[in-house]
C-alpha cells in the first residue's frame, strides 16, 4: 500500500442538495480524505462517468484515491484507482484477474468468513459493517457490533474500514478494535465544512 488507509468518504448524492456532490468530493480531496468511493447506483452511464472523470481529474498529483463502486468498467476507463465491490458485483477472484496490478480493490464485508474470502480472494482492504444501527444498512440486517470488528480485524491482514453509524464520537472505539480506519457517508456529508471535520477526526482519533 502507497499509505495507510484512514478516511474513506461514500458519496451519496440523494442526501445532499442538487449539483453539490462534485463541489464536496472537491473538498474532500482539499481536505486530505484517503480514499473516495463514488457510490452513485442509480446514476446513467454517462453521468457516472461524468461525475467519476471530474472526481478523478481533483484528486490527480494529490494523495487521494478515487474508487467507482461496482462499477469495474467505469473505473478502468477513466483511469480510477480502483473499485468497490459489494454482493451484487463481479466476483473479486474474476476482478483481481483482470486489472493491473497496482490497481486498488476493495470489497464490503459483514462477517468473518466473508472477510477471510475478500482477502484470499485478492482484495486490498474490506469495509466491514454496519457496526452500528444505521438506517441506509437496515437491508443488511442487525449491526455486526464491534466485537465482531474486532474478530475481523484481527484475523485478516490487509487494511479493515469500519461502516455503519460512524459518527465523530465513535471513531475511537472502531480504531480501538483494531481497524485501520472509518468509512461513511453521513460523516462526511452532515457537515457544512469537510476540512474542519477531516480536521476533528484526525485530532479526536489520533489518525
Amino acid at each position: 500500500m502507497p499509505r495507510p488507509f484512514r478516511l474513506c468518504y461514500i458519496t451519496d448524492r440523494k442526501a445532499l442538495k442538487p449539483d453539490e456532490l462534485p463541489h464536496r468530493i472537491l473538498a474532500a480531496v482539499l481536505a486530505g480524505v484517503d480514499m473516495i468511493q463514488i457510490r452513485e447506483k442509480d446514476l446513467s452511464t454517462r453521468d457516472l462517468l461524468a461525475l467519476t472523470g471530474r472526481a478523478v481529474e481533483a484528486a490527480t498529483s494529490t494523495p487521494t484515491r478515487i474508487v467507482v463502486n461496482d462499477r469495474l468498467d467505469a473505473a478502468l476507463a477513466l483511469g480510477a484507482a480502483g473499485v468497490h465491490l459489494g454482493t451484487q458485483s463481479i466476483p473479486a477472484e474474476a476482478a483481481r484477474r483482470i486489472v493491473p496490478k497496482d490497481f486498488l480493490m476493495g470489497v464490503s464485508c459483514h462477517s468473518l468468513e466473508e472477510a477471510e474470502a475478500a482477502q484470499a480472494a485478492g482484495a486490498d482492504y474490506i469495509v466491514f459493517g454496519p457496526v452500528f444501527v444505521t438506517v441506509s444498512k437496515v437491508q443488511y440486517g442487525p449491526p455486526v457490533g464491534l466485537a465482531k470488528l474486532r474478530e475481523a480485524a484481527a484475523k485478516v491482514s490487509i487494511p479493515v474500514l469500519a461502516l455503519g453509524g460512524i459518527t465523530v464520537e465513535r471513531v475511537k472505539l472502531c480504531l480501538d478494535a483494531g481497524v485501520s480506519g472509518i468509512a461513511g457517508i453521513s460523516v462526511f456529508q452532515s457537515c457544512d465544512s469537510i476540512e474542519e471535520r477531516v480536521r476533528e477526526l484526525c485530532t479526536l482519533s489520533s489518525l
